[in-house]
């Protein structure tokens, strides 16, 4: 359904810009006007008016149908927990990158540990 609806998108998208490249241009900005030239006529005007209006809705509205089917199946994740950190052993070798081996991990791992009372008061030293 999405690559049919791709395909479609692109059709219009294409014609889109055929459509308004065959319009007349009227000066407008950059003070460029042509005093003739093909399809000129105002008849035609009105029919390549017309025909960009019906590709613009055609546009915004697979564009817009195109959208929802991207957000139909999301479901909303938390970057923050994913899940419990995997302990390892402490002899085992670190994890290569990307593999639970960062900051935040090892920081869960410290937390995790029971701090491990000192063997004897520590005395302050003056300077």
């Amino acid at each position: 359904m999405r690559t049919v609806l791709i395909v479609i998108h692109l059709m219009v998208v294409s014609a889109m810009i055929g459509v308004v490249l065959l319009q007349k241009s009227e000066g407008g900005g950059l003070g460029i006007g042509s005093t003739g030239g093909f399809l000129s006529s105002r008849g035609t005007a009105n029919v390549l008016t017309r025909t960009t209006a019906i590709l613009a809705a055609a546009f915004f509205s697979i564009s817009l149908m195109l959208s929802i089917l991207a957000g139909y199946e999301r479901k909303p994740q938390s970057i923050i927990n994913t899940g419990a950190p995997t302990q390892q052993a402490p002899g085992a070798p670190a994890a290569p990158l990307g593999q639970g081996g960062g900051v935040l991990d090892t920081l869960r791992k410290q937390e995790q540990q029971p701090a491990a009372p000192p063997s004897e008061p520590q005395v302050p030293r003056s300077q």
